[in-house]
């Protein structure tokens, strides 16, 4: 029972820095996607 509230009370920071990962590697590959472009064209 002390697992669970334990978890529960980590959620929210988890969520947040799986949000800033999720946004990073978006950056990354938006950020490849166009050095690809330019090399393009």
């Amino acid at each position: 029972m002390s697992k669970q509230s334990y978890s529960k009370r980590k959620s929210k920071r988890e969520r947040r820095t799986k949000i800033i990962i999720y946004i990073m590697i978006i950056l990354m590959l938006l950020s490849v996607f166009t050095y690809g472009l330019a090399l393009f064209i």
